[in-house]
């Protein structure tokens, strides 16, 4: 939690691409996406500032990703552009009830670099914690931050088409959540990563060391945040789905932006709920409406996180 009257200063680091939308019936569409840098235009869009560490080429696509980027307000690292080399892309092909199922096409060797002066907050996930070269410098990135005492958050968002190995996959987010004080993963990271096991007893067994607060996330259905202090589950809201692209990074998002501004100190049942509803909040934004859209803060209910 940062002091009063001054707003968390967030890096991301990850993947940046270009979505390729594929519709059950209808045109394609391109869309910059990738789990990070949805997470990171999220809070910028609710008023954080945010920085993005990443890869894109100099290319049509890269210059999408950078006018997106810079249309939400977030910062793009300086060396992000590699000169000569090509936007990774990832197919999203949507079925009937607009579910997305990926392919990828990506490249990640990002180069070692320090915490840049200023940063309170770290979020890295998704490919860019698990893709080999890149991952040593994300994981040397997300170490820096948590000797210094930063916020660090983590989402692993797995891919099983790019880390089809689930054991090796899980054993790297162990590594990463052990550097996060905030986790947060699907039930179908949890079906490729931990097949069979329940989704509360590993939300537990990541509980130790650094990491105060685990959330799992069911679809449209629920969420479910355990912490030393007990577990809750919050039901989603319930709205017309158009499609569910980036709608985990949106609660991602939100839930940072509560933790950032109320604090991991006090972490019961109560509050906790507080913190899922308001993500469930800016979920329910993006869902109802085509591609990763997370929704800026006026589109929020006034008054906003609501917390008790």
């Amino acid at each position: 939690m940062t002091a009063p009257g001054t707003r968390a200063r967030f890096l991301v680091a990850g993947e940046a691409l270009v979505d390729i939308v594929v519709p059950s019936s209808g045109t394609p569409e391109h869309a910059p996406g990738g789990s990070p840098l949805n997470v990171a235009v999220g809070l910028a869009r609710l008023d954080f500032p945010t920085t993005l560490v990443t890869q894109v080429g100099d290319d049509d696509f890269g210059r999408l990703v950078a006018q997106h980027l810079e249309a939400s307000g977030v910062r793009l690292a300086e060396d992000a552009v590699v000169p000569g080399s090509p936007t990774s892309t990832a197919t999203a092909t949507l079925d009937e009830q607009g579910a997305a199922s990926y392919s990828f096409d990506l490249r990640w060797a990002l180069p070692p670099r320090p915490v840049p002066p200023g940063t309170t907050a770290l979020h890295v996930g998704s490919l860019g914690a698990a893709l080999r070269p890149g991952r040593a410098s994300v994981v040397a990135l997300a170490e820096q931050a948590a000797e210094q005492g930063l916020l660090v958050s983590f989402d692993p968002n797995a891919r099983p088409a790019v880390t089809s190995h689930a054991r090796a996959a899980w054993r790297d987010v162990e590594e990463v959540a052990s550097l996060a004080a905030v986790v947060k993963l699907s039930d179908e990271d949890l079906e490729f990563l931990q097949p069979g096991d329940d989704p509360l007893e590993v939300a537990r067994s990541l509980l130790a060391g650094r990491t105060r607060l685990v959330v799992v996330t069911c679809g449209g259905v629920k969420a479910v945040a355990v912490s030393g202090e007990g577990a809750v589950e919050v039901a989603s809201r319930r709205t017309a789905v158009v499609d569910t692209v980036g709608a985990g990074d949106s609660f991602m998002a939100a839930l940072l932006a509560v933790v950032a501004d109320h604090g991991l100190e006090s972490l019961d049942e109560q509050r906790m709920a507080g913190y899922l509803t308001a993500a469930h909040e800016a979920a329910v934004v993006t869902v109802s409406r085509r591609g990763a859209d997370p929704p800026r803060r006026s589109e929020l209910p006034a008054g906003w996180p609501h917390l008790p």
